[in-house]
């Protein structure tokens, strides 16, 4: 029984540990989608890339648990004028005596007190980066079925079916009289922020500010996407 607990104290300790890794706050970077293409490797085998531009980016705020209750730094990118921005945003950056940006965003950090406002985040932030997770919103498709939305299967095709694509039962009748919440039906499809987990980063480009990952991204091409180093073990790699 004693080997037993220690045993299980160890794979706690473990667990525990990868946990706190999964959770480690860093500082990513924000680009915008250019589309995808095809890269060689050294052994000369094609490797499908997204290309990614990542636009300079500034510190704009930064906050602490002592003034706002948590640690991370806020960032803009993409120039804007001021026609399209509120009085609240425009007094946010004359206040630090900064131009206008179109997007802010906050990046949770452990060290807040090693930025100022001003600061550029350069693309070194990815040196020595195997792998990246990748947030942004997905391609919208519309009010769309459940055999498209959620890949149920059709009903009989062939010549007296009342029920080719239809959803089917959606619930019992008297109890509990009423759909569950979470049903799975019929509805708007994409446009919803999502999160691609440990794709590999092929190349960071400093000169043309050009960022390739292996493989595809949320989003249509022109959007903003947000890369980090992924925060899982196997970015040791």
């Amino acid at each position: 029984m004693t080997k037993l607990n220690n045993v299980n104290c160890d794979r706690n300790t473990r667990n525990r540990s990868a946990r706190k890794e999964r959770t480690k706050m860093t500082l990513g970077v924000i680009g915008k989608k250019l589309g995808m293409t095809q890269i060689f490797d050294e052994q000369g085998l094609a490797v499908p890339v997204t290309v990614i531009q990542v636009d300079p980016i500034v510190v704009t705020q930064v906050k602490t648990v002592k003034t706002d209750g948590y640690d991370a730094i806020q960032v803009g990118t993409v120039a804007a004028k001021e026609k399209h921005l509120t009085k609240a945003q425009m007094g946010h950056f004359k206040k630090n005596s900064l131009a206008n940006f179109r997007h802010l965003q906050e990046f949770r950090v452990d060290n807040p007190q090693d930025y100022t406002v001003g600061q550029a985040i350069e693309l070194s932030i990815l040196d020595n980066v195997a792998k990246v997770d990748v947030t942004g919103k997905s391609i919208g498709k519309g009010f769309q079925g459940t055999v498209k939305r959620w890949n149920f299967s059709r009903g009989p095709m062939s010549h007296g079916s009342k029920n080719h694509r239809e959803p089917g039962s959606i619930g019992a009748g008297t109890t509990p009289s009423r759909v569950i919440k979470g049903k799975r039906m019929a509805g708007n499809m994409g446009n919803e922020r999502v999160t691609v987990s440990k794709l590999k980063l092929v190349k960071v480009d400093a000169e043309k500010n050009l960022i390739l990952v292996k493989g595809s991204v949320p989003g249509c091409e022109g959007r903003l996407v947000t890369i980090v180093p992924t925060r899982t073990k196997w970015n040791k790699g």
